[in-house]
């Protein structure tokens, strides 16, 4: 899988979301913020407006649920147009069952992480999830400064996923820029939520090629996995 490109719509112009959808058209994936104030201080959007902007953007929706009882709701926003939905482990009455509702609605299950949670939580369960966001800031608003210590929870996710030989998905949110990028995808990040660092520049479209070519650049200069011996048989 290559480097993927998720923007946020909560660093947007709400009054002109279309058109800031459409300048970022060249994204692998529009991030959207469902925030309940409950789970996190902050309110952004629900449903109908999800479902409003799936039905608009050119490319998948990847619904990112800030909100209490994803056991009920992550179900719903996949109905509403979602192809890939992330509920947060602190939220989560069972993770797996989640999870497994997504996959039989045909798409992908997420998993995301508060930055005080560690890896250790999902680790035995990894083969339940498409994907594991790891947040790289405390949830609840844009715009606050990545925090470094994060990298180890990818590294240990990659890691563990390699182990496993699995097909899992590592998404970073938070302070994600020209400045973070490159080490994010070095520690095995694939998919990269970016805010401020899109919607703020002078060319959000421009950025969102500038921000994959760094993080892809970084990749390409990985060591490459030993094979397995699995893999080898």
């Amino acid at each position: 899988m290559g480097i993927q490109i998720s923007p946020s719509i909560l660093a947007a112009d709400f009054a002109n979301l279309e058109r800031d959808i459409m300048a970022v058209a060249n994204a692998e994936w529009l991030h959207v913020d469902v925030m309940d104030g409950h789970f996190v201080p902050n309110l952004t959007l629900g449903l109908p407006v999800l479902e409003r902007i799936a039905q608009v953007a050119p490319m998948p929706i990847d619904a990112h649920l800030m909100i209490e009882n994803p056991d009920h709701w992550a179900p719903r926003y996949a109905e509403a147009g979602a192809r890939s939905v992330t509920f947060h482990y602190e939220a989560a009455t069972d993770p797996t069952a989640i999870a497994r509702d997504l996959r039989k609605l045909g798409v992908r299950a997420s998993v995301a992480l508060k930055p005080g949670t560690p890896v250790e939580a999902v680790l035995d369960d990894l083969k339940e999830f498409d994907m594991v966001l790891v947040m790289t800031v405390e949830p609840g608003f844009g715009g606050q400064e990545f925090m470094p210590g994060m990298l180890d929870k990818f590294r240990a996710l990659d890691a563990a996923a390699r182990e496993q030989q699995l097909d899992l998905w590592l998404q970073a949110d938070g302070g994600v820029a020209r400045g973070t990028i490159t080490e994010l995808a070095e520690a095995g990040c694939d998919v990269f939520v970016a805010g401020s660092a899109v919607f703020g520049s002078e060319g959000p479209g421009g950025e969102v090629d500038a921000l994959r070519n760094l993080a892809q650049h970084a990749r390409d200069g990985r060591p490459k996995p030993r094979e397995s011996r699995r893999a080898r048989d």
